[in-house]
């Protein structure tokens, strides 16, 4: 037993995180309680006070000015965190910054198209006298692609971040960079095609002297 106004150590599990805490009392020599709890719970799972359910052995915790020890919570607890980590603005901004993820995604699949069957026509897959018109479709293709990158790149751009969604500012910083990345292999990729045009062009000016 935990002598009175003792630290209880207690295991805060929040989806699939697990945290554990221990709740000391904020006034000497007093126990610590429910409001203790949840203001640490609030600094180390970012999910502030208001939004916080907490669930011990089936029951809903509520009230904050009880001592821990008044609701059964004892050193070696088990209790589990429900609520939302971010204000409803910024769930909604999230929610931008997923969907045009999923949109880089597919643009990404149309670059890695493009990729295997620009290495096809390099390892010779593909019959000499269609690799010309065939280039020429997969050049048209990755500039399109790239476009579309650019596009996306706007999008994120327009994205005014209020300083606190620091969630949101992460995505869309990682988001960045990956377009960014994909922008890239497009350059690389449309300097592979216009060499491999250029290949092509001069084998033909051979041939036809």
């Amino acid at each position: 037993m935990a002598a009175p106004g003792a630290p209880v150590t207690v295991t805060v599990t929040y989806s699939n995180e697990k945290h554990n805490i221990q709740v000391a009392s904020q006034q000497e020599d007093g126990e610590p309680t429910l409001q203790d709890m949840a203001l640490l719970i609030e600094q180390v799972t970012g999910v502030p006070v208001p939004f916080q359910k907490l669930i011990y052995k089936g029951k809903s915790l509520k009230e904050l000015e009880q001592p821990l020890s008044a609701l059964g919570v004892k050193n070696g607890c088990k209790v589990m965190l429900i609520g939302k980590r971010n204000s409803p603005e910024e769930e909604a901004e999230l929610k931008k910054l997923k969907d045009l993820e999923k949109s880089v995604e597919q643009i990404a699949n149309k670059l890695e198209e493009v990729n295997k069957e620009l290495t096809g026509i390099q390892k010779g897959f593909l019959a000499k006298d269609l690799q010309a018109e065939a280039l020429k479709q997969l050049d048209k293709r990755i500039k399109g692609t790239a476009e579309q990158f650019m596009k996306i790149l706007e999008q994120i751009d327009a994205i005014n971040l209020p300083e606190n969604f620091s969630d949101c500012k992460l995505k869309k910083k990682g988001l960045v960079k990956r377009v960014q990345v994909f922008l890239a292999q497009c350059d690389t990729i449309e300097g592979n095609i216009g060499q491999e045009m250029d290949k092509l062009q001069s084998k033909n000016l051979a041939l036809a002297e």
